[in-house]
């Protein structure tokens, strides 16, 4: 058998496997279907997620709901003013041994599981952000001169409320970027309320049953990594990030007038990443432009800052992004 055969026939299983995964997570999660998809695709990209969205649209619910079905160890961090970074890393404490010495001990906090839930990421205070980040992009807390390694897979998905700004500290640009897809949650419509209603006025709740484990998970993470991705289809994302900064030959317009910084290098690596794993769910073993374009604002509307004028008038990034799709995709 050659190495496309394997190939196909191991997106064949991953196909399966993500339909099983999303038939399991909708028995508890009403609607929001672009929203489970893009969520299953960041951890199969091995990325970490940032849910931006209303209080009360079920954001903590998914994330439970995802680490139940995917068999994960789940760590949860309720974010507020005082929370310190050793109440999510760890600290050391004194202990006894049987002997009646005392020793240090490495207490582990909340960041030691494969899925950690940190809820109103904004409400932290920007040094214990800045520990999550840490954490986040080395996979290791670093205590008493010693590396303790997280259990693997490891994913974050942070969830934050876009309307309430009071007692709040935004996640500074270069923080947010650590992030691989920024999703919004959208308010249910009229139908969906409806069901939310019935499936969630009782005392019963869904029966979940994990669809896979974490080896399975990682063994379709090397999988979808190995998908050749042609040089074109690379050099059409890399334009897509180049036109997000003003100045450059192929950015519009409303960039130069709107944008202050385009998207970083690890946007370009989101884009390819992401691509990767749309292009597997329809049946393909190569990438197309398209799967660029499905993954584009997920990966960078939280990766494109405004400028002064561009927040004085709201503009959406989204509206932004969508343009320079259509520009460099002609």
């Amino acid at each position: 058998m050659n190495d496309i055969e394997e190939l196909e026939n191991g997106l064949n299983e991953f196909q399966e496997k993500f339909r099983e995964l999303k038939s399991e997570i909708q028995k508890a999660i009403v609607g929001y279907d672009e929203l489970l998809t893009d969520t299953l695709v960041a951890v199969f990209c091995r990325g970490h997620v940032l849910l931006e969205g209303v209080p009360g649209l079920g954001k903590t619910y998914l994330v439970r709901t995802l680490g139940k079905v995917m068999g994960l160890t789940p760590g949860r961090i309720q974010c507020t003013p005082d929370l310190m970074p050793a109440d999510i890393l760890g600290t050391h404490i004194v202990n006894e041994n049987e002997e009646g010495r005392r020793m240090m001990h490495f207490e582990k906090g909340p960041v030691f599981a494969n899925l950690v839930l940190v809820d109103e990421v904004n409400r932290a205070t920007p040094k214990t952000q800045a520990a999550l980040l840490e954490v986040m992009q080395e996979g290791g807390v670093t205590a008493g001169g010693e590396t303790l390694k997280l259990p693997q897979p490891f994913f974050v998905m942070a969830t934050q409320n876009p309307m309430e700004m009071e007692g709040t500290y935004p996640l500074p640009e270069a923080q947010a970027d650590r992030f691989l897809f920024k999703l919004q949650v959208p308010f249910p419509d009229q139908e969906t309320l409806v069901e939310i209603s019935k499936r969630t006025s009782s005392f019963d709740e869904p029966d979940l049953h994990p669809v896979i484990s974490a080896d399975d998970l990682t063994k379709f993470q090397r999988l979808v990594a190995h998908m050749p991705v042609a040089d074109h289809i690379t050099a059409f994302a890399a334009d897509l990030i180049l036109a997000t900064h003003p100045g450059r030959d192929n950015a519009s317009d409303q960039v130069g007038k709107y944008v202050s910084y385009g998207a970083s290098p690890r946007g370009l690596q989101a884009l390819i990443r992401g691509a990767r794993i749309y292009a597997a769910l329809d049946g393909r073993t190569t990438v197309a432009k398209d799967d660029i374009k499905r993954v584009a604002l997920p990966a960078l509307r939280h990766r494109v800052i405004l400028n002064f004028q561009g927040e004085a008038e709201a503009v959406s990034i989204d509206s932004l992004v969508e343009e320079l799709i259509a520009k460099i995709g002609d």
